[in-house]
């Protein structure tokens, strides 16, 4: 359904994909103290998650992150059931495993 890849080999397949879309699925705060360069905010712990999931390119690649990788492994499962036929990547650890450049 959704690969978990460690921080680089997720930072490499996503500097590597031409089709692909960061999302960050915290909360608007907690993207606002911290989040990876281009990323996109939808809050997977809002009631209108699945709503704006419909609203994605359902053919893009969707690399997918949050604080520690739980909720973003939810996310994925709840896109891939809302027909994102892109390929599903959640960031192993999180945020708190990322050792790229975080924006603040």
């Amino acid at each position: 359904m959704f690969d978990n890849l460690s921080s680089q080999p997720f930072a490499d397949a996503l500097a590597g994909d031409t089709n692909a879309v960061l999302l960050d699925v915290r909360t608007a705060t907690e993207y606002e103290e911290g989040h990876l360069r281009d990323a996109l905010n939808i809050d997977v712990m809002q009631p209108d998650f699945s709503l704006n999931v419909m609203d994605l390119d359902p053919a893009k690649n969707y690399y997918v992150y949050c604080r520690s990788g739980g909720r973003s492994s939810q996310a994925c499962m709840i896109m891939a059931s809302a027909g994102i036929t892109g390929k599903l990547t959640n960031l192993q650890g999180g945020i708190l495993g990322w050792t790229g450049e975080v924006i603040r």
